[in-house]
């Protein structure tokens, strides 16, 4: 396959995995915010999600003061930032178009319909009609165009290389989540009602609260949290299960360059396989998510040089 060809499947896969989570983030960032709480509670809240996503500066430069309303408007509709929802479906819609003789027609029709319906939808529009309904929008979107594209591709490197792009983002974006409400939780909030409420929210925000309640059958805690979240290969969205599909999707597209990417993915990934949930919690979970955001970020760098427009 061509290496620009690939470079436009593994972002277009990547934007839209970006968008779906980042619907997940600010959903649970915006139903915590419903808990009582603090104003400066909830400052700190919102700012540690614009410091999760590097985007302090920008933020303020477009805005004066951090509140629910201008960090939704902000993460959500704002054109001029690289990084809201509004601008990866735009992104991920560009890069399908293309390669649009890549894709079948059923997945370029799900990708272009969602931007343009996006394209339709104010921030106005969007809160007049609930913003955590415009957040089960975008996840049902990108569900849409997941199944369309499992369903309709055929199992080349072309459905290879979308699902690379999906996993490293999905791997990439789970660390983040959990461990900005890991952090969160950890440090601020007492045990308590609020307390289950708001670590059920983070389950909920990763499609993970009844897979927890099946596989637990006991009380919320953080460290079965993490161990889910973490360790759990059969949890879709777990550290351990996309470093599972990352390997899987290395070796079908391996070429004569790819052998030290394939090895930190490796390398990763058997971490994960043989890790213990008290290990971690023991050596610090915070440090241990930053270092996986770290060689998750080494990984994409390699997958660019072996295979993208990049290399």
């Amino acid at each position: 396959m061509l290496s620009r060809t690939a470079d436009h499947l593994y972002w277009m896969a990547r934007y839209i995995e970006r968008a779906e989570n980042l619907a997940r983030l600010l959903d649970v960032s915006y139903q915590m915010s419903l808990v009582p709480q603090s104003l400066a509670a909830q400052s700190r809240n919102w700012g540690a999600l614009l410091a999760l996503n590097s985007l302090e500066g920008s933020f303020a430069q477009r805005h004066a003061e951090i509140s629910a309303d201008n960090l939704l408007r902000f993460m959500v509709t704002d054109a001029e930032n690289p990084s809201s929802i509004y601008s990866c479906l735009r992104a991920a819609r560009e890069n399908a178009h293309a390669v649009r003789g890549t894709l079948t027609l059923e997945m370029w029709e799900s990708v272009n319909t969602t931007w343009i319906e996006l394209r339709g939808k104010s921030f106005e529009t969007i809160v007049s009609t609930g913003i955590s309904e415009f957040f089960d929008w975008v996840k049902r979107r990108s569900a849409l165009i997941r199944g369309v594209t499992f369903g309709t591709m055929l199992k080349d490197d072309a459905l290879h290389f979308i699902r690379l792009g999906g996993l490293i983002e999905r791997a990439d974006n789970t660390a983040r989540i959990l461990d900005r409400q890991y952090h969160i939780l950890h440090d601020h909030n007492e045990a308590g009602v609020s307390d289950f409420y708001q670590w059920g929210a983070l389950l909920r925000s990763l499609s993970a609260f009844q897979v927890y309640r099946k596989v637990y059958r006991d009380a919320i805690t953080p460290a079965r949290v993490a161990e889910l979240l973490i360790l759990n290969p059969d949890m879709p969205r777990s550290l351990h299960a996309c470093t599972d599909g990352i390997v899987c999707m290395l070796q079908l597209i391996a070429n004569d360059v790819s052998a030290d990417t394939q090895r930190r993915a490796g390398v990763l990934h058997a971490g994960l396989h043989f890790g213990r949930i008290e290990e971690l919690m023991t050596n610090g979970l915070h440090e241990y998510l930053e270092e996986f955001m770290d060689r998750v970020y080494e990984i994409g760098e390699g997958v660019g040089r072996s295979f993208l427009m990049a290399a």
